[in-house]
This record gives C-alpha cells, sequence and structure tokens, in this order.
C-alpha cells in the first residue's frame, strides 16, 4: 500500500545538518510517509549520511543526480514519488519539523477537503527559536478553506516547504520548479495559492527554519550578491508571466495585487543593500529593477506614496548617487531616537 505523504528532501553539501534534518522527519507523528532524499552532486560527505539513513529506515530512499541545483533536485524528487501517495510535501535538508507537523497538517486537509495547508514558521539557530519575520502576517491566525483573495498577505508566503499538498491538486496544476535560478519558490507557491479553490492557513508554528552562522552564508542571507538581486527579480518575473498567460478575467485583478505587492513591499527588500553593495550590485538593481518596473506599468507607481514613487523614478532615470544618498537619509531617520511627547502637568 502506498504511504499518504510523500516528502523530498533535496541534498547539497550540509554534512554539519542532515542528520537533525532527517532526524525531524523520522519522528514525525504522523509516520505513514516515505521520504525522498535528492542528493544533487555533493561534494562531502552529504550522500553518505544519506545511504546510512536509507538502510536504518525504509521510508527513507536516496536518489542521487549531478548538480543542477534546488529547483531541480526538488523536480527530480517529485517524478520519483511514489504514483498513489496522497499528499506531498518539501524540506530543505538544514531545517527541521516540530514532531506533530504533518500530523497537523493533514488531519486538517481530511476535515476541510483543501487544496493545501500551509504553516507557521520559526528561524532558529544555537540561541534558541524566535518567529519568522517573512511568516508573521499571513499566518497570525488560523483560518481553514480560506484563499489569498481572502487574506491577501499570503501573496507573500512564497517558501516551499511550510506546506503538504494534496497530491491531486500538485499534479493538476502542473507547475514545475524552475531550474538554475535561485529565489525558485514563488514561482510555484503563489501561483498555488491564485489556483487553489481553499487553503488552510495555520497560526502554528509548523517549519522550523535555520539561520546559518559561523561564516556560512545561506541564499536568503547574500544580501549584496548580483546574482541573488537577479534571481530574485527574475522570480517575480516569472510570476507575472504565469498571471498573464492565465485567460480567466479574475488573473487581471490577481496581477494587479500581486504588483501591487511587488512594489510596496518584495522591491523595497533592495533598497537596504544598494548603499552597502559594489558598483556591480547597483548596476544589476538598477539594470534589472527597472526592467520590472517598466513591466508592471507608471500606473501602478503613481498610486504608491511619495517616498516609494521617488525611489522608483530615481531608479528608472539610471540616478543611482541619488537613489544611494537619499537611502543614507532614510537609514539615518530611522536610527533616529524618537522623542515621546511630554504630558501635561
Amino acid at each position: 500500500m502506498a504511504p499518504r505523504l510523500s516528502v523530498v528532501v533535496p541534498i547539497y553539501n550540509v554534512e554539519r545538518y542532515l542528520e537533525e534534518c532527517l532526524d525531524s522527519i523520522a519522528a514525525q507523528t504522523f509516520g505513514d510517509f516515505e521520504c525522498v532524499m535528492v542528493d544533487d552532486g555533493s561534494t562531502d560527505t552529504s550522500a553518505v549520511i544519506a545511504k546510512e539513513y536509507a538502510a536504518k529506515d525504509s521510508r527513507f530512499r536516496l536518489v542521487q543526480q549531478e548538480n543542477k541545483g534546488l529547483g531541480a533536485a526538488r523536480n527530480t524528487g517529485r517524478r520519483h514519488f511514489d504514483e498513489d501517495t496522497e499528499y506531498l510535501a518539501f524540506v530543505d535538508s538544514d531545517d527541521t519539523l516540530p514532531p506533530n507537523a504533518y500530523e497537523l497538517m493533514i488531519g486538517t486537509l481530511d476535515e476541510t477537503g483543501s487544496d493545501f495547508a500551509a504553516g507557521n514558521a520559526l528561524r532558529f539557530r544555537a540561541t534558541g527559536y524566535y518567529q519568522s519575520h517573512a511568516h508573521s502576517k499571513p499566518f497570525k491566525e488560523t483560518k481553514l478553506k480560506t484563499h489569498v483573495t481572502e487574506i491577501p498577505s499570503l501573496v507573500t508566503d512564497r517558501t516551499a516547504w511550510n506546506k503538504v499538498y494534496r497530491r491531486s491538486f500538485f499534479d493538476r496544476a502542473g507547475i514545475l520548479y524552475p531550474e538554475g535560478i535561485l529565489y525558485e519558490d514563488a514561482p510555484v507557491s503563489v501561483p498555488h495559492h491564485y489556483l487553489a479553490a481553499s487553503v488552510d492557513v495555520l497560526s502554528e508554528p509548523i517549519y522550523h527554519w535555520r539561520v546559518r552562522e559561523d561564516g556560512e552564508v545561506s541564499i536568503t542571507q547574500r544580501k549584496t550578491d548580483p546574482r541573488g538581486l537577479i534571481d530574485r527579480v527574475r522570480s517575480m518575473e516569472l510570476v507575472r508571466e504565469w498571471l498573464l498567460a492565465r485567460p480567466e478575467p479574475e488573473f487581471r485583478e490577481y496581477l494587479r495585487s500581486y504588483d501591487e505587492n511587488s512594489l510596496v513591499e518584495e522591491i523595497p527588500m533592495f533598497f537596504w543593500s544598494v548603499p552597502d553593495g559594489d558598483q556591480a550590485f547597483r548596476e544589476a538593481y538598477q539594470q534589472h529593477v527597472s526592467r520590472l518596473l517598466r513591466a508592471i506599468g507608471p500606473e501602478q507607481i503613481g498610486r504608491l506614496r511619495a517616498q516609494l514613487r521617488l525611489k522608483y523614478h530615481l531608479t528608472l532615470a539610471n540616478r543611482m548617487n541619488a537613489f544611494v544618498a537619499l537611502q543614507h537619509l532614510h537609514r539615518l531617520y530611522r536610527r533616529r531616537p524618537r522623542l515621546r511627547p511630554r504630558r501635561a502637568a
């Protein structure tokens, strides 16, 4: 009989963390699963660790391939699922899960019939756990059988690993992870939110997202790496291209709301890195963000508050020295102590 849940764990040079990750999957209170480990051409002992784990727990099996990147490894794992599995999930190999994560999400999906469940996440390091800022707003409270049109902040729920998908929905959507770029989660996770008939949103943390320490830098910590910026912009463009290709009338409104979020929340994350980046980073910001801004169009930009409009005007005009000076002033303003009004005697 097929397991009810299939879990994909892409693996690449994570020998320090892999066993802790796999232990957290093995310890799930929901035990009816298979775990497909995909070694993406690791050059350390990660594959050895994975082979040893598969030898001691029959629910785990290893697939190996030459290095192709995270998106390709997830797609490979997806191809190796049991054909009759009911649910699927993804876990990054340096992270962990609380013991009841899959029991909670699958129990909820069994009750509601929703297309997928998505849950809150905690960041963690040696000193402890704390709320993931990226997940705090959309997962503030539990709401079952909901949708991104009812909770607009779900458009920021871009991560692959805080979800359990109904297999039939995932297959029907037919969206593969893009290969060869970083930030490959959003072009899959965001369209899924729009396609779903309903989604279960859980405020309880179901994932522990590691903060790399001791000199190691994860993808999301490379703040001034031009490639990170280029690929993140490309990720946003892939979402836009998918939305533009949909024939249903409601997707025009979905595109408008997605663009608004990009302008107000996602692109401004680059602003703080521009003053700290080198010339290559600043040139990448100007070129690639400008391309995205032109695609979104002046009408959307014109609706923004004055400060954002000015920063986007400077970006499009290639006035990067003025942009950097403005961002330095913004940074100083944010750091300035705020005086509390004195109470009347």
